[in-house]
């Protein structure tokens, strides 16, 4: 998804080969089986795309740095270098600005804002709530409305949401999640 001026203006959608099984579990999960994308692009042929749809613009997802920590490496795999870009984090931003939810999911959150339904009815003939499709679109009407509440607090810039850590600016440095090669493995 690509939102500019509050809207959203572009829609990216490709399944992806994963070049492994797919569990049962996940396929319960996201309703996406290995029949699904046995045939559909590997990784590395799309990965020219998502440079491009990155280029300029801001990285944004419900828990953006684990996100991201999988985007980058396997951007990394392919482009051999490590990529870069700004993230804002929607986790951030509802802690900060919706104390009073009792949970900061993305279901809680888009149900506050009363966009919980809105990946069904983007899917249209499969369930997708919890496919990379189906977050992008909630999570792309959360952070519509997060930023609306933003702004009515005062703060506009991206600055303004730095100081309050939502933004890439003031991230914490954590370990990966993503399996490191045993050359680097520091457990030893």
């Amino acid at each position: 998804m690509i939102v500019r001026e509050g809207k959203i203006v572009q829609v990216y959608e490709q399944m992806v080969n994963p070049e492994h099984y797919i569990s049962s579990w996940i396929t319960q999960l996201t309703g996406i089986s290995e029949t699904m994308v046995w045939d559909q692009p590997k990784f590395a042929e799309i990965a020219p795309d998502i440079v491009t749809l990155l280029a300029g613009n801001v990285f944004v997802a419900h828990n953006a740095t684990f996100d991201w920590r999988f985007v980058s490496a396997e951007l990394q795999r392919v482009f051999d270098k490590t990529p870069t870009a700004r993230t804002l984090c929607t986790v951030r931003l509802a802690r900060m600005l919706l104390p009073h939810l009792p949970r900061k999911s993305l279901d809680y959150v888009a149900h506050h804002y009363g966009v919980r339904d809105i990946a069904q009815r983007y899917a249209l003939k499969r369930d997708c709530r919890h496919s990379a499709a189906g977050d992008a679109v909630v999570t792309a009407h959360c952070l519509l409305h997060l930023l609306n509440d933003a702004n009515s607090r005062g703060l506009a810039t991206w600055d303004d949401l730095a100081k309050y850590g939502a933004s890439s600016a003031r991230r914490s440095r954590r370990r990966t999640a993503l399996p490191t090669s045993t050359l680097d493995d520091r457990t030893a």
